[in-house]
């Protein structure tokens, strides 16, 4: 069966702008996505068919333009290559990734981009300081049924599709403890940070044997 994208005289990732110039909003929306990601990497070290994208631009055929892209503070995608011909995206194209779509977006603010019309599963908003204004709960996952985001009940949620739980805790990092969204495994245990577990090594055994290096 012949792709949509192939039918279609599509710009390639070189010729698509690499970010809509929007300036990140307020510290959480940069340091959450992008904590989930150094969570991933630990928690997926030897896998390579995974990638997390932090405020970055994805371009698709199902909007008003191919043009015009959805920027969500992350985004995770399966399937695709970790490391795009060993080097590093300018901006995801669909259409250059197998038609891969994202399988979860998050914003860190209350926001919809038109995710159920390109089609991701999983919908998170992750809105701590806004939340009252916004009338909605603090962290929402949403899940796309027959073309609508339904909230789904669950903290943390577990998605089989992705092999992941995520939901808020409150995590030591950089010596500072806060709250955050984090991953957890099937039975509802959180992963750690390596900060945390080098903690926990202390507390056990005493300080950490030194490195030969």
């Amino acid at each position: 069966m012949v792709k949509i994208s192939e039918k279609l005289d599509l710009p390639t990732s070189e010729e698509l702008p690499c970010s809509d110039d929007t300036p990140v909003d307020n510290e959480e929306q940069n340091f959450i996505p992008n904590f989930l990601l150094f969570l991933l990497a630990f928690i997926w070290p030897e896998r390579q068919d995974w990638f997390w994208g932090v405020d970055m631009a994805v371009y698709h055929t199902t909007g008003v333009s191919t043009l015009v892209p959805v920027v969500p503070d992350g985004f995770l995608s399966l399937g695709v290559e970790r490391r795009k011909n060993n080097g590093s995206r300018t901006s995801y194209v669909v259409w250059e990734e197998n038609d891969v779509v994202p399988i979860l977006v998050l914003e860190v603010v209350s926001r919809n981009y038109g995710y159920s019309g390109l089609g991701v599963p999983y919908y998170v908003v992750h809105n701590p300081e806004y939340w009252r204004r916004d009338r909605q709960q603090p962290f929402v996952v949403y899940r796309l049924e027959d073309g609508e985001y339904v909230p789904q009940i669950g903290k943390p949620l577990w998605m089989p599709e992705i092999g992941l739980g995520i939901g808020l805790a409150i995590a030591s990092i950089g010596g500072i403890r806060r709250e955050v969204l984090c991953w957890y495994d099937q039975n509802g245990t959180r992963y750690q940070t390596a900060e945390e577990l080098v903690e926990r090594y202390r507390k056990r055994f005493g300080e950490l044997p030194e490195s030969d290096n």
